[in-house]
């Protein structure tokens, strides 16, 4: 069966807004929804947080992007903005949506994954950034995006990021499962509250992604008891935790789901909590 990602459906003429979108799953729906034929806004950070223990996206990164939606025939507007700043998110999207002719999706993609550990040994500074990035500029993405949607009359859809730790939970990641159980809830609100306008708003939890949130030192570290230096020293260990066989997932899974999120052939899911994460969020119940 040919992957969703290699046929996509047809969104020519459309307008995506992406956050996060310099590398990792960002990159990957920036590529598939050029590939559906949509012209992208490519929003990132672009720099490194004192909280992460693994080096952010930069601005050569994004630029990567923006030349890969290039690449397949579309146009691009890039800025380099932090989410959870309302004033420049604004500004970023007005001037995205005033080059590009509108706006009819978003994927909320933006997210960070602080170093593994009790709740009780957390600073007050990690908890603050990880939910101020995850969450707060979750809502402050969406709250800049949706009157853009809702200008044009013809519906749409919103994506929000979440994982698969907010269906079951995860020990040692309580301020990242804290903010992404906190997204599931307000896609759900935002289903409600967009109902009305024809534009859908769903969450989709991946499990583990072959992205440097999990390819780095720190995670290396917890999943090997610190004996291991590579991803691939992980794998055994990573593939415990699903119910198929393999470790990770490619972001490229992702966005295939994304797309069909906001494409005609999901036209009837509003609302949902979308796993896709090799079956992990299931065996954390079992």
């Amino acid at each position: 069966m040919p992957h969703p990602a290699t046929t996509p459906p047809d969104l020519s003429g459309k307008v995506v807004l992406v956050t996060g979108a310099a590398r990792g799953q960002g990159r990957a729906h920036c590529e598939a929804f050029a590939a559906a034929g949509c012209d992208v806004i490519a929003l990132d950070l672009c720099r490194d947080i004192d909280t992460v223990p693994y080096p952010m996206a930069d601005g050569a990164e994004l630029e990567e992007t923006a030349e890969a939606v290039r690449a397949l025939g579309r146009r691009c507007v890039t800025g380099e903005v932090d989410v959870r700043d309302l004033p420049g998110m604004q500004a970023a999207v007005d001037d995205g949506v005033a080059e590009l002719g509108g706006l009819d999706f978003v994927i909320a993609n933006a997210g960070v994954s602080p170093a593994p550990g009790a709740s009780w040994e957390r600073s007050e500074e990690e908890w603050d950034s990880t939910l101020d990035i995850n969450l707060k500029g979750t809502w402050v993405t969406t709250t800049v995006a949706i009157p853009h949607i809702l200008a044009t009359g013809r519906g749409g859809a919103v994506v929000l990021i979440s994982s698969m730790v907010a269906l079951r939970g995860g020990s040692f990641t309580a301020s990242y499962g804290a903010s992404k159980w906190a997204i599931r809830g307000l896609a759900k609100a935002l289903a409600g509250e967009l109902g009305f306008s024809g534009v859908r708003c769903n969450s989709i939890h991946p499990g583990n992604v072959r992205t440097p949130m999990i390819d780095n030192p720190s995670m290396i570290a917890m999943m090997t008891g610190g004996t291991g230096s590579t991803l691939e020293d992980t794998a055994e260990t990573f593939s415990g935790m699903n119910q198929m066989p393999e470790p990770w997932i490619e972001a490229s899974a992702i966005a295939s789901m994304a797309l069909y999120l906001c494409s005609d052939v999901g036209a009837g899911i509003t609302g949902a909590s979308i796993p896709v994460d090799l079956g992990g969020s299931e065996k954390f119940g079992l």
